[in-house]
Formats: C-alpha cells, structure tokens, sequence
C-alpha cells in the first residue's frame, strides 16, 4: 500500500523513537530515578553508555530492520542476530546470550534452540525490538502477527512473548495507518485486562518489567497515563524511565508505539542528532532505515 506524507512520516517515528527512549532510559537502566531527578539523555548508566547511544533493544531492532530490507526474511534476521553478539555487546539479556551463543545457522535451528531453553523464557528482550516488524506488514495484518510471533520465537518461546509483540506491533501498524491508538484495544483479546490493571494502576503494581508482561504493562502504562498531546511522546518516555527497572527496554517499548501515533517530528531534533549505536549508524539513518522498510513492502 501506498502511504501519505504523513503516514510516511508516522512509520518514520517508530524506530527513531525506539532509539529515543532506548537511549533515554540507558543511563538510568536498573534504577529508580527520584521525582527531582532530571531525566535527559545523559548515556552512563551500568553499561557506561556514550550520551545518545542505544542499547541493545536498538541494536536487534536494527537487526531485523537490515535483514528485511534486503528481503532475507527470518534467516537472515537470525544471521544478523548472530552477527551482532559476535561483536560481544555490552549489555545483552540472560535468555538472548543463551540462544545466540549457539550460533544457529538458520531461523529454523535458532528457534529450536530458544526452544529448548529451561526455566522462565518471557523475558522483554523480544518485546523491546518489535517495533520495526510493523512497519514491513502495514498492508497485512494477518502477516504482521505471523512475523510478529515467528521472530519473537527466534529467541523467546514463551507464548506470552509472541502475544505481546502481535499485540503491540497491531497497535503500532494501526497507529501508522489512522494516527491513534485504537489498535491496541481492538487486538488485546485476553490481553484486556493487563491492559486495564496497567490503566489503572501505578508502576508498582508490574514492577517486573524485565518480564515481558510486565514490561508491555508499563509502556502501555506511561502512554495511557500522559495526556494525548503534541508532548505526550517525550512525556510518556520520561516516565517510563521515572518507574525505573528495565528503563531502557520499557521506553524504548513506549517508543514504539509513540512514534507511530506522533511521527517523527514528535522526537526532539536534539536527540535524534544525538543518537547512535551499532552497526555504526546514526539517528538520521534510522529514519532513512524505515522509509526503505516501507517502501521495500510496498513494491
């Protein structure tokens, strides 16, 4: 499908914001910022992040982006997987480190090795890199929920995994498409009422965010909580960050979805100027990523 300017410019937001509040929250990453702290993009944090450098939620986020827009699908999304943690990141999750130490060779081998992972498998670490998958489906949302779910299994076998990011990619796609966020309550089956828990009630009550229902609870928290207006994306990432935890993964999650309602002009010029990370890109070539997304599905 063919998008309008604004539209384009909504796709153009979802992994610029990702990045945003990825590298907004890396500073704070693991903590509980006070009500007086400032929040900025700051970098630090227990990775010691440069100011504006993203994380690794950006970097498999990136991953997948550069597979699809080359059109080498779920192998080639486990090829840059593989890629990436050969580079020995800084900050990579428990469950992740343990499914691309193996080093698979295709999608099909890396996710029976996810598979066999035991103990608790519904880690945020699929949830936090969805976004972009939206953005290659926004003509088929039948096919969004397939990819969705099939690349959270690359790493993630927890059903609730896949749930969250089919969930949150719909609302994402929607978001691109008409400009708000309806898509989300219109996906959420029995999902519905962790979404009304996280309407309703305070960080403390999903405070596990490094679970993904958790994590899902408080980005939709932070969006459903902040007033619908042209500063609610940078509001919303603030308090994301304010209810600490898995800072980074929860803002970038919120980022998203933000992105997708508010377009990429919703992000300050400041930090996209600022952003940056692995493989060697810039917060300018995010947005020039996303627009060959789209338009590498609509030919």
């Amino acid at each position: 499908m063919k998008l309008t300017s604004d539209q384009m410019t909504r796709a153009q937001g979802v992994l610029v914001a990702t990045a945003a509040g990825d590298a907004l929250g890396a500073g704070y990453e693991f903590g509980y910022p006070t009500p007086d702290t400032v929040i900025d993009m700051i970098g630090g944090g227990p990775f010691d992040w440069a100011p504006g450098e993203w994380t690794d939620d950006t970097s498999m986020a990136v991953c997948i982006v550069d597979a699809l827009v080359e059109g080498r699908g779920l192998d080639g999304i486990a090829e840059n997987f593989v890629a990436w943690i050969d580079t020995k990141p800084a900050d990579v999750g428990n469950q992740t480190r343990a499914v691309l130490s193996a080093r698979s060779g295709s999608a099909a081998e890396m996710t029976t090795v996810a598979s066999g992972i035991a103990g608790r498998t519904g880690g945020n670490g699929s949830l936090m890199r969805t976004a972009p998958v939206a953005l290659a489906f926004l003509g088929d949302a039948d096919a969004l929920a397939d990819a969705s779910v099939r690349i959270s299994a690359l790493t993630h076998s927890d059903p609730q995994a896949g749930e969250a990011c089919a969930l949150w990619t719909a609302g994402i796609r929607h978001a691109v498409l008409y400009g708000n966020y309806d898509g989300i309550r219109a996906s959420a089956g029995d999902w519905a009422p962790l979404l009304d828990a996280a309407e309703k009630g305070t960080p403390a009550d999903f405070a596990n965010n490094g679970w993904v229902v958790h994590a899902l609870q408080t980005a939709w928290w932070a969006i459903s909580t902040t007033e619908e207006d042209d500063d609610q994306l940078t509001a919303a990432l603030e308090k994301c960050v304010r209810a600490g935890g898995d800072t980074d993964t929860t803002a970038a999650i919120a980022g998203g979805l933000l992105g997708a309602r508010w377009g990429v002009s919703a992000v300050p010029d400041a930090w996209i100027s600022m952003l940056h990370g692995y493989p060697g890109r810039s917060g300018a070539d995010l947005v020039d990523l996303a627009r060959r997304l789209v338009e590498g599905a609509e030919a």
